[in-house]
């Protein structure tokens, strides 16, 4: 009988707690699959800079509209100011990051391969620190986003 009583004991706890578990997220799998197919694709399209722009032209065209699309997405997502500052950031063209780097090329025509080395480990690690916190939602990965946040 006691037996019993623990198993249903146990069985509501795990019950209760997978519950608990489906009303808030620990993250959001769309934001999730779109940063990480974001930052492939960026990778992708910075490994091309030292190429004509203009070869490239409608492919970054296309790959900021998906940025664009995905950081409207963040803007209106509840308790989500840490994220959509990062997006800020990531697009806007004088903070030297992902836009900054497309428009750079636009105006330059094609980079250096060391610029491009340079700026694409930034980029990518802005990304990586973004998915880190979209998995985790903890301490340690907010903080390391926020520092990025307050650097720039």
């Amino acid at each position: 009988m006691k037996t019993l009583k623990k198993w249903i004991g146990f069985t509501v706890i795990i019950l209760f707690t997978s519950c608990q578990s489906l009303q808030t997220a620990v993250y959001d799998q769309y934001s999730y699959q779109k940063t990480t197919a974001l930052k492939i694709e960026a990778e992708s399209l910075m490994s091309k800079a030292s190429s004509a722009y203009e070869t490239h032209k409608k492919e970054v065209e296309l790959f900021l509209m998906e940025v664009a699309k995905l950081k409207e997405y963040e803007k209106n997502k509840p308790k989500n100011e840490i994220t959509y500052e990062m997006w800020n950031i990531l697009t806007d063209e004088e903070k030297n990051l992902l836009t900054a780097y497309f428009r750079k090329w636009e105006k330059e025509r094609s980079l250096s391969p060391f610029f491009i080395k340079e700026a694409s480990e930034q980029i990518i690690e802005a990304f990586d620190l973004l998915i880190e916190y979209e998995i985790k939602k903890d301490k340690t990965s907010q903080r390391n986003l926020l520092n990025v946040i307050s650097q720039n």
